[in-house]
């Protein structure tokens, strides 16, 4: 799963800037405290407590901090009778610039890696699919979430991706994205746990101005912003679920994998991506739907801690069985963010070609196995 991180030098039908698959809120006033103000001062609300929240996430060195601080911001301003909500235009920019990033992280090691071991991956893989499917279903049966959002929530792919997809087949985005990233901030707190036991403290990084805003190759900036923008609208243009996503994702891939252009994403862009689908979600929470979401919050809790506790039978299994190193093992079978897990990775002693490998293939199988799979359990509980 994607649960990015600017740290990194990394659709939907929408209406209204509102995702597909979720219903349009209503502009009129809830009766909350941010009603008497006006839409500017609304927006000032939430950039402010954006910012803070981002910040602080970003000190603690959580994963995503600047789509999660956004995101809560959202929730918060808008269950408190806020009227504001995002254009669509910045929303499907955000999506495009995912895709370049998914895309860029698609390198000539991680296809040699699996080739080397593909038997090995595809076990792995199948196993926390099958496992993932089953608690969707579950959680589906019995009618704890609506739909198939339980399946989107559950799948352990790229969480940006499985937000965004999910609203193409009829799941609930915003419960979407809270199972997702519920479950990268769990895992990424574990993750970080088990490679102190073998590294000692990664501390948070310290950012600077000239980190976030760094020298970089123009002319190659201007050509990954155009990548992006032709592959983007082509997805749009063709009606592709999620083709904002997608199209810029395997461009990106193939062209930089052919050495064509060399991709440049710098963390103020990637920080306005996250920011703007973290508003675009979190807006659209009502207070109906936190209060669903609190009610169902153990069994989302109990379904994290069943993934990860089949992810981590299997990272002993690739221990025992094939000799890999425990931390490798570990972070390679954890169902967390792709990004979060290199982070940890390589400030760790581990193979990284090995552990971005097993995570690319399990995201790229979620990808072809998610839709059919979620219209197949929609079908079987009705």
């Amino acid at each position: 799963m994607f649960a990015l991180s600017p740290g990194a030098c990394y659709t939907a039908r929408q209406s209204g800037g509102t995702p597909e698959g979720m219903e349009q809120p209503s502009h009129t006033s809830t009766g909350g405290w941010l009603a008497r103000f006006s839409r500017p001062a609304q927006w000032l609300v939430l950039i402010a407590v954006s910012l803070l929240l981002a910040g602080m996430f970003e000190i603690a060195g959580l994963p995503a901090a600047f789509l999660l601080g956004p995101m809560l911001a959202g929730i918060f301003v808008g269950t408190n009778g806020s009227v504001i909500r995002l254009h669509r235009a910045p929303v499907v920019g955000g999506q495009v610039i995912v895709g370049c990033l998914m895309g860029h992280v698609l390198t000539a090691d991680i296809v040699q890696s699996f080739a080397r071991d593909w038997p090995l991956f595809l076990s792995v893989v199948l196993v926390i699919i099958v496992t993932s499917g089953l608690l969707g279903w579950m959680i589906s049966r019995l009618k704890i979430l609506p739909g198939t959002t339980a399946v989107w929530g559950v799948a352990p792919g790229a969480a940006s991706a499985m937000m965004i997809m999910s609203a193409s087949f009829g799941a609930d985005m915003r419960l979407v994205a809270l199972m997702q990233y519920l479950r990268v901030v769990c895992v990424a707190g574990l993750a970080s746990i088990v490679a102190r036991l073998w590294v000692g403290p990664v501390g948070a990084a310290d950012h600077g101005l000239s980190w976030w805003f760094p020298a970089i190759p123009w002319t190659d900036f201007a050509v990954t912003l155009a990548i992006g923008a032709t592959a983007g609208a082509i997805g749009i243009l063709v009606r592709f679920p999620a083709g904002a996503l997608f199209f810029p994702l395997f461009a990106v891939a193939l062209l930089q994998g052919t050495g064509l252009v060399t991709i440049i994403l710098p963390p103020w862009l990637l920080a306005a991506a996250y920011a703007a689908l973290g508003w675009s979600v979190g807006l659209a929470f009502t207070r109906d739907i936190v209060r669903h979401a609190w009610r169902a919050l153990p069994q989302i809790l109990l379904s994290i801690l069943i993934l990860i506790a089949v992810s981590a039978v299997l990272a002993f299994i690739l221990v025992e069985a094939a000799g890999i190193d425990p931390l490798t093992a570990y972070l390679a079978t954890s169902p967390g963010g792709m990004d979060t897990v290199a982070i940890i990775g390589a400030a760790s002693k581990v193979d990284l070609s090995f552990v971005m490998a097993l995570q690319t293939v399990r995201f790229m199988i979620v990808l072809i196995v998610g839709p059919p799979l979620a219209r197949f359990i929609a079908q079987r509980v009705g």
